[in-house]
C-alpha cells in the first residue's frame, strides 16, 4: 500500500472512530464508565487514557499474533492480552498516581471487561496489519474519551462548580452559586448520555441527509 493510500486509511478511521462510528453514542460500548467515573474530570481523563491505551497495544499485540493465534482459543488469548496491558496500566497509576489510583479503586481493573477493546480486536485487528490496528484502537479510545469528557464537565462544572478541581462557577458566584446535587450522582450520568446520544445522532443523520457539496460525495457511515 502506497504512503497516500496508507495516510487515507488512517483519516478515514480516525473520522470514522471519532464521529460516524464513535465507541459510545453509535456503538452503545463502553457506557458503564460513564456511571462510574464522570463526575470528575481528573477521574474520567485518566481513565479514559487508559482505556485509550489498552485498547491500542491489545489491537497492535493481537494483530501481530493473529496467524499464531486458533481459532478455537482465539477470545481466551484476547482477555489475556487485555488483560496483561490493564494490569501495567494499573501497576503505572498505584506506583506514581496513588491519589487516583485509590480514587478510581476496581474501576481500573474493569477496564479489562471494557466492550471498546475486545470490539475493536474482533472487528478490526483481527483482519488488519498492527500498525493500523494500534492506530484505530487509539482513536477508539479517543472518541469515547471525547464524550465522557464533555459528560464529566457538565456533571462537575454544575455539581461541584469546578473544573479538574479548579473553581469556576464557586469562584464566579461565590455563595450564590448553589451546586446541583443531582449531578455528582449516579443517574445524571445516564439522562446525560442520553441527551448526547439523541442530540449527536440526529446531528448525524442530518448531516447524511444534507446534500453533499460539489465534487464530495455525502458520508455514509463506518468505513470499515
Amino acid at each position: 500500500m502506497s504512503a497516500a493510500k496508507k495516510r487515507g486509511k488512517a483519516m478515514t478511521v480516525l473520522i470514522d472512530n471519532l464521529w460516524w462510528n464513535n465507541p459510545v453514542f453509535i456503538q452503545i460500548l463502553g457506557i458503564c464508565s460513564t456511571l462510574a467515573v464522570t463526575n470528575n474530570l481528573t477521574n474520567t481523563f485518566i481513565m479514559t487514557v487508559g482505556v485509550s491505551l489498552a485498547t491500542a497495544f491489545s489491537s497492535w499485540t493481537l494483530a501481530g499474533m493473529n496467524t499464531f493465534i486458533p481459532n478455537k482459543v482465539r477470545m481466551i488469548v484476547q482477555v489475556l492480552v487485555i488483560s496483561f496491558y490493564v494490569i501495567i496500566i494499573d501497576i503505572v497509576l498505584r506506583a506514581y498516581m496513588p491519589d487516583v489510583s485509590r480514587s478510581l479503586g476496581p474501576y481500573v481493573g474493569l477496564i479489562i471487561t471494557n466492550c471498546i477493546i475486545m470490539g475493536r480486536a474482533e472487528a478490526f485487528a483481527r483482519s488488519n496489519p498492527p500498525l493500523i490496528s494500534f492506530w484505530d484502537g487509539l482513536t477508539s479510545g479517543f472518541g469515547y474519551m471525547a464524550v465522557l469528557m464533555a459528560i464529566a464537565a457538565v456533571r462537575e462544572l454544575l455539581g461541584f462548580g469546578s473544573l479538574f478541581g479548579i473553581p469556576v462557577l464557586s469562584a464566579a458566584f461565590g455563595d450564590r452559586f448553589v451546586p446541583w446535587t443531582i449531578m455528582i450522582m449516579a443517574p445524571s450520568a445516564f439522562f446525560l448520555l442520553a441527551l448526547a446520544m439523541w442530540g449527536l445522532k440526529s446531528l448525524q443523520e442530518s448531516m447524511k441527509a444534507a446534500p453533499p457539496a460539489a465534487g464530495g460525495a455525502k458520508p455514509q457511515g463506518s468505513a470499515k
